[in-house]
């Protein structure tokens, strides 16, 4: 028994099942810029961003040496009671990054879950009405009222319930069920209508606070919604005074090309959700929304007792100032377009690789098996575990598509050799040469 494999099995004694979707036996000793390095020496490069955190990077030094300034100042000062510097200057950073024109105003979490939940409040409060709409396979969080939004996984709501009330799921606009004979507007309109009569026949549009939704849905595969939908949505939120709410937890950040994927659809929100890599690996979450929006929650409401942590927020205002500097919404897009003209080349090859998707760094592969030999579940646990055996941190969404989400600041010289570890797995699993005794080595989600 291996460091690794040692740690993996006093983990499981003491660590709860349901707080981790384990893919590889991978125990991280040091990691700096893209690469992992294990308890026994094993090198990695990170092709996810540790789940879309490190956007920036392990331990970009520029964050280390602020934080570290900021620690021998303190780590914590009550933001409950009294004020800090740095989370007032982040707020002002956040309110200049996200959309919209207008003022607007912050409430700080820990994660994007708590963060979804601080959304349902301010949405119940501002509107009084108390329905909230998402779509079927969405994952917002863990959180009560993040998981009651959530419909990714009924693993989720076993056991727990009751959940919160009046959350309805109706069907994502999913532009992989388009059929060839008609454009992607043709789509979008018979999409919408169909969201139109839940409001029809059951749902009273007077009683719903928001719409919730995912520019970007992430787990059911990285999949955009036709632009049209998505204009379309804001008119309806507009016509009927509801608050049209983004999940930019996992798209935020520049991992699209752009600060948030909304942007991508010339579409304001009223409220913007972010998480994960707003830090750059420290617990940290926010809110931004207009400002009345978001003082329609009284005193009490919004109370965390680590809010707005000094530590947390100047690596937040670090981050925001690392992606600025180096142009890394840019370099987002640069590195995508290379890593889907990549796969379009090993598709050119493989008989396994379907659709490609790819907006900035959040690129998303399905594959299939059109002889049915293979299931598409098989195909990504065989091409992601050769991958992890060959120096790469590769994942699976969905049971079907590979998910490509590498830090902003992965170089030249890494994407390529990240690419041709893909390449190389793909073709050990056209000649056949990647086993099925793996299959039961993965589990992940």
């Amino acid at each position: 028994m291996n460091k690794n494999e040692r740690l993996v099995s006093i983990d499981e004694k003491y660590i709860g099942k349901s707080t981790r979707a384990a893919y590889f036996p991978l125990v991280a000793e040091k990691a700096e810029g893209v690469k992992v390095i294990d308890l026994d020496g094993n090198e990695y490069i990170d092709m996810i961003s540790s789940a879309c955190v490190v956007n920036t990077g392990y331990n970009h030094p520029e964050i280390v040496k602020a934080t570290k300034e900021q620690i021998d100042k303190y780590i914590h000062f009550t933001n409950d009671y009294f004020y800090t510097e740095p989370q007032v200057n982040l707020a002002k950073e956040l309110v200049r990054i996200t959309p919209g024109n207008f003022d607007k105003k912050v409430i700080f979490g820990f994660s994007g879950s708590d963060a979804i939940d601080s959304a349902i409040k301010i949405a119940r409060a501002y509107t009084g009405r108390s329905k909230l709409i998402s779509f079927v396979g969405a994952y917002h969080g863990s959180t009560y009222g993040a998981i009651s939004l959530s419909a990714i996984d009924t693993n989720m709501k076993r056991k727990i319930g009751p959940l919160l009330p009046e959350v309805f799921h109706l069907d994502y606009p999913n532009i992989l069920k388009k059929d060839k004979s008609i454009t992607e507007d043709e789509f979008a309109d018979i999409e919408f209508n169909k969201f139109l009569d839940n409001f029809n026949y059951y749902i009273p549009k007077e009683e719903v606070a928001a719409i919730f939704i995912e520019p970007i849905i992430g787990d059911l595969g990285l999949i955009k919604p036709p632009k049209k939908f998505m204009k379309r949505l804001r008119e309806f939120c507009n016509d009927n005074h509801i608050l049209l709410i983004v999940d930019e937890i996992q798209q935020g950040f520049g991992r699209t090309g752009k600060w948030f994927s909304i942007e991508h659809f010339d579409v304001i929100p009223d409220v913007v959700v972010m998480g994960k890599a707003m830090a750059s690996g420290f617990p940290m979450s926010a809110v931004v929304s207009r400002s009345e929006i978001i003082d329609s929650i009284p005193m009490p409401g919004q109370l965390f007792t680590l809010q707005g942590n000094a530590v947390a927020s100047v690596a937040a205002i670090k981050t925001i100032e690392i992606i600025e500097k180096n142009h890394l919404l840019d370099r987002a897009n640069i590195v995508g377009e290379y890593i889907k003209e990549r796969f379009k080349k090993i598709q050119r090859k493989s008989s396994y690789i379907g659709d490609i998707r790819c907006l900035g760094l959040s690129i998303g592969v399905d594959l299939e098996d059109k002889s049915g030999k293979y299931s598409s579940s098989d195909l990504v646990k065989k091409i992601c575990y050769r991958c992890f055996e060959k120096g790469l941190i590769l994942i699976y969404l969905a049971g079907k598509t590979l998910r490509v989400q590498p830090p902003l600041i992965i170089n030249d010289s890494e994407v390529e050799k990240a690419m041709d570890i893909i390449e190389d797995s793909f073709e050990e699993l056209e000649e056949g040469k990647i086993r099925d005794e793996i299959l039961d080595k993965i589990k992940g989600w």
